[in-house]
């Protein structure tokens, strides 16, 4: 019979303090962290029957072992633990954003001669006002940040290349001649209108779309009075364009403030929080995280959400808005530990009616429609995955594929790759990369035999989560490596098929007519291959995993081959250290460049003297001569 958790006998020993509350389970593992004012309030609430049906209070008894807790001094302390405990343990159903990542910036450097922008991830310590740069963002989607540089590089014309291209070319690029770029490198542009260029991009960056038309209209009706139609021209064309794209940020607001608005939608235990970024009063953008098993309170997750988010330096804006009402000290602690990291005050909104009501509707919407989106993806994904199970009679659903590649150059830099789908898509943070160890020579079938065997020994010995499937690019020969290091690890259980590229088959034709077999699937104990229709969805999916292990081997393969002819070629000059290698490259850009370098245009290296130049100039000269 299925023991019960006796939840009276735990909540008495419970204090009446502010702190975090852990959930364990029979086995002892940690389903749930909480915060509370009061503990023993809190932890009591979720057992009160008496006319609560929410679907997790009949769920708790049967899955809880113990209930831990955690005294702070005060609500404002068990948020921030809250958060560390979550991101130590991941509680199975707890909010957890796996996105950490900082977010996609414009950073405008105006200490140089040639200004540019550049692309930055930057966090909000890097938004501090410094001395000669401007920031501009976040921008939350690499697409809306390539919009803006399109426009930036189509009509305000500044330079894309970075200060060490810039200081050694001796004739414009490609960008120059699609007239994209001024050519500063040559001095094609004088400097005083490069930077009204800059100017102008500047405004259109800040906003000031009233202030560019202007400025615009100014030069356009100038270039006219002279006579100069064809620049004139230019820049009525400039005009409209970036009227389109200032029309098609949707103004919400007649302030220019900054806000978030997050908007909230369920599907029984599944959850899409969805974010609208307002910037400067404008809506510019939208980003989505869905979660799975919560069978916790709508006020629960919202709650756990807003803590993390704000946690991972994420840009803090002036206000946040949200469509339900936290308890009034969890919105006035995060409220403080806000409000601290940002440096003024944020405030933490529930609007009940006017314009900031409708922007929470709107966030709602938008979390439907993102939710239904995503789970007709994800039935799409599903139903392909089970067509592959079908397909190729294999034993397991393969939720997760991993699918593996060898390169190597002539036997040298032998390395291997993994890329893994989950769910019928690719999932880069599980991608590995190998370099051989035992194997040295060129040999595909043990070099495939040394990957397999490092990264399934993980699976067995270090209870990382292996495969369902496992794809090899090849034919029998591949497969059987596969087979034989599953069978030595007694991992029979999961399943592995090759998929052999197509041949060209000249049989009975005239070179003319040459064309080419279709793919091949080979599965174990099975003599001749499956073969699939050309444009069967099945075998799309498997043509990506294997082009996907391919593009990545052969990218780790170039990167160390780059590496060692970098380091072969300056290290066989006597006398130089790795700093000076390293300085040489960051001034010329490349080993040609100091190759050719004359002794003048090596002691302009930063920390090279005299000495040192001779040196590397005797070098290249004596290798010019042979």
């Amino acid at each position: 019979m299925e023991e019960i958790f006796d939840h009276r006998a735990a909540i008495e020993n419970i204090p009446e303090s502010p702190g975090c509350y852990i959930m364990r389970d029979k086995k002892n593992k940690i389903v749930y962290v909480g915060k509370a004012k009061n503990l023993n309030s809190r932890v009591r609430s979720y057992f009160n029957l008496s006319g609560d049906d929410r679907a997790f209070i009949s769920f708790l008894p049967k899955v809880l072992g113990r209930i831990e807790t955690i005294v702070t001094a005060n609500e404002k302390e068990a948020m921030l633990l809250e958060n560390t405990l979550i991101k130590s343990h991941k509680p199975r159903f707890n909010i957890r954003l796996k996105d950490d990542k900082s977010f996609l910036s414009l950073k405008v450097n105006l200490a140089g001669k040639w200004p540019r922008v550049e692309v930055i991830r930057s966090r909000p310590k890097d938004r501090i006002k410094r001395k000669n740069q401007r920031l501009f963002g976040p921008f939350h989607n690499a697409k809306s940040l390539r919009q803006t540089l399109g426009i930036l590089n189509r009509y305000f014309q500044l330079r894309t290349c970075p200060d060490k291209v810039l200081n050694s070319r001796t004739r414009p690029c490609l960008q120059y001649q699609i007239k994209r770029c001024p050519a500063p490198c040559v001095n094609a542009i004088p400097v005083d209108e490069y930077m009204k260029n800059l100017n102008e991009a500047l405004l259109f960056l800040d906003g000031k779309g009233d202030e560019l038309k202007k400025t615009l209209e100014g030069r356009m009706y100038e270039a006219s009075d002279a006579m100069e139609f064809e620049s004139a021209a230019r820049i009525r064309d400039q005009l409209k364009s970036i009227s389109r794209s200032m029309q098609r940020q949707r103004a919400i607001s007649d302030t220019a403030s900054d806000r978030d608005i997050f908007g909230i939608y369920r599907d029984s235990t599944n959850v899409r929080v969805e974010i609208l970024f307002v910037r400067q009063g404008r809506l510019e953008g939208a980003r989505g995280f869905s979660f799975e098993n919560q069978e916790f309170p709508d006020e629960n997750v919202m709650s756990n959400f807003l803590n993390q988010y704000y946690a991972n330096d994420q840009f803090i804006p002036h206000e946040i808005l949200i469509p339900l009402a936290l308890p009034e000290t969890q919105m006035s602690s995060l409220g403080e530990i806000l409000t601290e990291k940002k440096g003024r005050k944020v405030s933490i909104l529930v609007p009940k009616r006017g314009d900031k009501k409708a922007l929470l509707a709107t966030a709602a919407i938008n979390a439907e429609a993102s939710y239904v989106q995503e789970r007709d993806e994800t039935h799409k994904h599903q139903a392909l995955l089970e067509r592959l199970q079908q397909k190729f009679h294999l034993k397991n659903f393969p939720k997760r594929i991993e699918c593996y590649d060898i390169s190597n150059f002539q036997g040298k830099q032998i390395v291997g790759s993994q890329v893994v789908f989950i769910d019928g898509v690719a999932d880069k943070s599980e991608y590995r990369r190998f370099r051989m160890k035992e194997v040295q020579t060129q040999d595909d079938f043990a070099s495939m035999h040394e990957m397999l065997n490092r990264r399934l020994l993980k699976v067995v010995n270090e209870d990382e989560a292996g495969p369902e499937l496992i794809v090899i690019d090849g034919g029998k020969g591949q497969l059987g490596q596969v087979v034989a290091v599953l069978e030595d690890l007694g991992l029979n259980d999961i399943d592995v098929i090759s998929l052999a590229k197509s041949r060209v088959d000249k049989s009975g034709f005239t070179d003319s007519e040459v064309t080419r077999s279709p793919e091949r699937v080979f599965i174990p104990n099975r003599k001749n291959p499956i073969v699939l229709k050309p444009h069967a969805a099945e075998l799309y999916l498997l043509e990506r995993l294997r082009d996907e292990a391919h593009r990545f081997a052969i990218t780790f393969h170039k990167e160390l081959r780059r590496k060692e002819t970098l380091r072969s070629e300056l290290d066989n000059i006597p006398g130089i250290g790795p700093k000076t290698r390293k300085d040489l490259l960051m001034h010329f850009g490349s080993v040609t460049k100091v190759k050719q370098a004359s002794i003048d245009a090596l002691l302009d290296v930063k920390g090279v003297g005299r000495q040192t130049a001779k040196i590397v100039f005797a070098y290249y000269e004596n290798d010019n001569s042979d």
